[in-house]
């Protein structure tokens, strides 16, 4: 799935792009936009969340697969300015994704599959690095931090894998890197843009049991995900 979203979207950048590169037109839309010190918007999207796991013992073959199915995001824009070609951006949201974690010994359902779907505010800093304006289109790269609160962690409900719930910490903490192009329209300046998320912090919550087959081995679980956002501002 997460291919597919990468595909995708990398062909509509590209096919986006020669349109504005080799189009007769060359009326400049919103010449103004780029001046302004504050500017806000709102994104649409969709992300595809994974799950890395560092283990205390090496077996050759992974503990835990993980089935991951995408999710979506929606969330607000605000913009600074610093220069022609640096702007500082918050973009709070809400996002949404569910993974399916399975683990290989066990016979029945109810012991070898774990729901883990996750409801994150998600908060992140970005530094946007932009190319000079060609035409109506302006590619750019960005990066920064984020961290995120899991609305659905479970991390203090006493509960454990014992009775088939998976726990994860609320609090996380990410970097992020990605690309995108900015594309000048008529009436407002549209968005396609891909980023890459890496958790830096362990995320788990390990079961009562010291020697749960759950989480005994797990020396480290760590959250990383694809997003794919629409940007309208």
């Amino acid at each position: 799935m997460k291919n597919i979203f990468l595909i995708l979207a990398l062909l509509f950048l590209v096919e986006t792009a020669q349109a504005q590169l080799f189009s007769k037109e060359r009326l400049a839309n919103l010449e103004n936009f780029d001046k302004q010190r504050w500017s806000w918007g709102y994104f649409l999207g969709f992300n595809n969340y994974d799950f890395k796991f560092d283990y205390i013992n090496e077996t050759g073959e992974p503990d835990i697969a993980v089935e991951a199915n995408g999710g979506f995001n929606v969330g607000l824009i605000g913009d600074l300015r610093i220069n022609e070609y640096f702007n500082l951006r918050l973009e709070p949201g809400l996002y949404y994704t569910e993974r399916n974690l399975i683990y290989p010994g066990f016979e029945e359902e109810r012991d070898f599959l774990r729901e883990t779907k996750s409801t994150y505010i998600h908060i992140p800093l970005l530094l946007k690095i932009s190319t000079k304006r060609l035409n109506n289109f302006k590619p750019f790269i960005v990066g920064g931090v984020s961290t995120s609160i899991n609305l659905t962690s479970d991390e203090t409900n006493p509960e454990d894998n014992n009775v088939g719930r998976f726990r994860m910490t609320k609090n996380t903490y990410y970097y992020e890197l990605g690309f995108g192009i900015d594309f000048y329209l008529f009436f407002f300046k549209f968005t396609p843009s891909i980023r890459g998320v890496f958790a830096m912090s362990d995320e788990l919550v390990r079961d009562n049991d010291p020697n749960s087959p759950y989480t005994s081995n797990i020396d480290k679980l760590s959250s990383r995900g694809v997003f794919i956002n629409f940007t309208f501002q």
